[in-house]
């Protein structure tokens, strides 16, 4: 039990004063602005006498910060404002040098793609097991790990557990004793993780099986602003002074403060999540589902989260799905092949959501889709287990490159990465050969109206590849 939320409370009071701003930000506490939510703006402050700093705290962040520690029992946390993907760069900027080899879980977020470039890593990328009853990847295997480590100088490991969808690594205890017992730190992104651990009815972190720096989504689940986020250092493998100095040289220079603020209530808000509030929230949670598997056509299917709820209708696709809900004004949080994923909400005792509402929209979508022509989604294609790519990001960024059609670009060097978002499972990876599996993977996907992020040309059914010499 945490009693004291220091930054909310510092900010409540300093607003309360109605101070006088001759400093940025430059909406003068909401003064100037248009937006119908200025008045929220009079929270939105900068590094004033007694409101501490990010990057060098005293009083209420590193009080906040102190007690986010001692709620996960490591050796430091820190509050990120921009988001996991800083904490996942910092903690390889951190721990690797240019030229390491790591390896890496291919359904890895993009930001840690973009810490390899940026750092000129050697990556070594193990393809994870397919979970039959999600239909989604989830994690590597171990056996798989020591045939990577056996023929390749590894310096560190990066995983992503949870998965977007909820499901946990299953060995996760026995990869990170293999790894330390060879002298590998374990990295993990456990961004849909932040509210691992609240109660013994949660998932445990990763921070309990020895991972060596955790970083956490707070806003994904907890009730923090997005960008909010978490990174833990949980080994004295790890030099604390290099994280901090990554931490200041990639975080903006002018932290938000109501993110920090949120940051600080979300800390707070799984510090006192209760056993009785967890029962509360399984009975709610309960009767919703009961009331979605009564509709026709719609299966409802749980993964190792709580939170998480994979929803499915029988003979369409989840894109088709995720349309006629928004038509209801439901929206998921993403959708795939195969379902849509419900992020439910982290309800305290007597908290209430609009659940009845939501089933009456259900109901009416399926009707919707009732109509739909009824098929069978297609099988997922993945590429060998174990995979070096032919060039490393930083060879690649040298490389001359062209656009060709599609299916000419088989046997060639992918040029760009191709990455399905959500989830963001890249399909291939610049430096890498392009396969016929591959190949057909996308073509399906676009068939079937899926978005790829970034620059490419991919409705135009042309591929950037390296030139050949």
């Amino acid at each position: 039990m945490q009693i004291n939320k220091p930054i909310v409370d510092k900010l409540i009071m300093f607003e309360e004063q109605k101070n006088y701003s001759f400093h940025v930000p430059g909406h003068k506490h909401g003064l100037l602005s248009t937006l119908p939510w200025k008045e929220s703006l009079t929270y939105d402050v900068t590094e004033l006498t007694g409101l501490d700093d990010l990057h060098s705290p005293e009083t209420i962040i590193a009080q906040a910060q102190q007690l986010l520690t001692q709620d996960n029992n490591t050796i430091s946390s820190y509050f990120l404002v921009n988001g996991s993907t800083v904490g996942n760069l910092t903690m390889l900027y951190a721990t690797c040098n240019a030229g390491d080899t790591i390896i890496v879980q291919r359904n890895c977020h993009k930001s840690i793609f973009n810490a390899i470039s940026l750092i000129g890593l050697k990556p070594i990328y193990i393809t994870p097991e397919w979970d039959e009853v999600t239909n989604t990847a989830t994690s590597i295997n171990i056996t798989l790990l020591k045939e990577a480590h056996e023929a390749f100088s590894i310096t560190a490991i990066v995983l992503t557990t949870p998965n977007y969808y909820g499901v946990l690594a299953n060995e996760l205890r026995e990869v990170i004793t293999y790894c330390h017992t060879n002298n590998i730190i374990v990295l993990i992104d456990e961004a849909h993780g932040a509210h691992f651990g609240a109660t013994a009815a949660f998932p445990k972190s990763a921070l309990a099986y020895g991972a060596d720096i955790v970083v956490q989504s707070a806003h994904k689940t907890l009730p923090a602003m997005t960008m909010g986020a978490f990174l833990h250092i949980n080994s004295e493998r790890i030099n604390q002074k290099k994280v901090e100095l990554y931490l200041g040289m990639l975080q903006s220079s002018s932290p938000s403060y109501p993110i920090m603020a949120s940051l600080d209530d979300a800390r707070h808000f799984k510090a006192n999540y209760t056993d009785e509030d967890f029962l509360y929230f399984t009975k709610i949670k309960s009767k919703f589902i009961a009331s979605l598997t009564a509709i026709k056509g719609i299966l409802v299917i749980t993964t190792d989260d709580p939170l998480k709820l994979l929803v499915r209708y029988e003979g369409v696709t989840g894109f088709e799905l995720q349309t006629e809900l928004e038509k209801q004004k439901i929206y998921a949080e993403l959708a795939d092949i195969y379902q849509v994923l419900l992020l439910l909400p982290m309800l305290k005792n007597a908290m209430t959501f609009q659940f009845e509402e939501i089933i009456v929209g259900v109901q009416l979508a399926s009707e919707k889709l009732a109509h739909y022509l009824k098929s069978t989604p297609p099988t997922t294609n993945y590429h060998k287990a174990i995979t070096q790519p032919k060039f490393s990001p930083i060879e690649m960024e040298e490389k001359p490159a062209c656009y060709v059609n599609i299916y000419e670009g088989i046997g060639k060097v992918a040029a760009e990465t191709l990455v399905p978002y959500p989830p963001g499972i890249p399909i291939c990876l610049a430096g890498e050969v392009i396969t016929k599996e591959m190949t057909k993977e996308i073509i399906m996907l676009l068939e079937i109206g899926a978005y790829f992020q970034g620059n490419h040309r991919l409705n135009e059914k042309l591929i950037c590849v390296m030139k050949e010499a």
